[in-house]
């Protein structure tokens, strides 16, 4: 298998205030020697390194880790899709091997327009012409917005993000489930079995709560659409590396082989371009 999503970082609490006190288990250096074995011991053999900070020296360090770590197979870094010279930075960025997408934490914006502001729609379809991917993270409440955003900008390959994160915590999954599907029809939009369990109360989340939604993303993406991401550390919030892995291989249980090679494998290296 291959992690299509994981982060690291040098834990700074002051730049880290997204890190709160119930997530305590987060404040701590999380770096690819530290769990290499743990992703290895539970059959992954790399991962995609994903931005946590909101800076370009996010991306540095993140490109530096998968220069000395070969278990980080790419990296999805930040940029400033707004910047009025998107071009040079992407120009400058794109020297590094690993680098292959961006993302841009939508999910904090306060702004209920911020999808559709034509400085970062533009900035999002300069990255189709450097042959990279874009990261969409969203919460529920943004799906529509994030709907006609992925329509204007149809010759972008994106991911969606922990399936926009279905709302566990109130247990009302409804809103989600029905704006969700739009996506079916959107063949450019890819999405990520992961962050499921992160967004329940606890760590009494069900596998009946996670079959339901990985069965709702296997209706609207199907196989040729989705990759799972372990989302470590962040996961270790509401479980441990090794119950969600089993909790996702339980859901897709069902599927065959080539399916299943699909989800764990080939979708992530054939969208990142591994």
């Amino acid at each position: 298998m291959i992690d299509s999503h994981q982060h690291f970082w040098n834990y700074n609490e002051e730049r880290d205030t997204w890190i709160t006190p119930e997530m305590s288990i987060l404040r701590s250096d999380y770096y690819p020697n530290y769990s290499e074995t743990l992703f290895r011991d539970q059959g992954f053999t790399g991962c995609i390194a994903v931005q946590a900070d909101s800076s370009e020296e996010e991306t540095l360090f993140l490109l530096a880790l998968a220069e000395q770590n070969e278990f980080i197979q790419g990296v999805v870094g930040w940029v400033d899709l707004q910047s009025k010279i998107i071009e040079d930075r992407l120009a400058y960025l794109t020297q590094f091997e690993a680098i292959k997408g961006f993302r841009h934490i939508v999910q904090g914006e306060k702004d209920p327009l911020f999808l559709a502001r034509k400085e970062f729609i533009k900035g999002v379809k300069t990255l189709a012409s450097f042959d990279l991917t874009y990261d969409l993270l969203i919460y529920p409440h943004q799906l529509k917005s994030a709907i006609t955003f992925c329509e204007s900008c149809d010759d972008q390959r994106i991911v969606l993000d922990h399936l926009a994160k279905a709302p566990l915590k109130s247990g009302n999954i409804q809103e989600w489930k029905k704006e969700i599907q739009a996506f079916s029809r959107l063949s450019h939009v890819s999405a990520k079995i992961s962050g499921i369990v992160t967004e329940a109360k606890d760590q009494s989340w069900t596998q009946q709560q996670v079959n339901e939604i990985v069965g709702v993303a296997m209706e609207v993406f199907g196989p040729e659409r989705l990759m799972i991401g372990s989302d470590y550390p962040v996961v270790l919030v509401n479980s441990s590396l090794e119950r969600w892995v089993l909790s996702f291989q339980e859901a897709l249980g069902g599927l065959s082989e080539t399916e299943k090679d699909k989800i764990y494998r080939k979708n992530v290296t054939q969208f990142y371009q591994l």
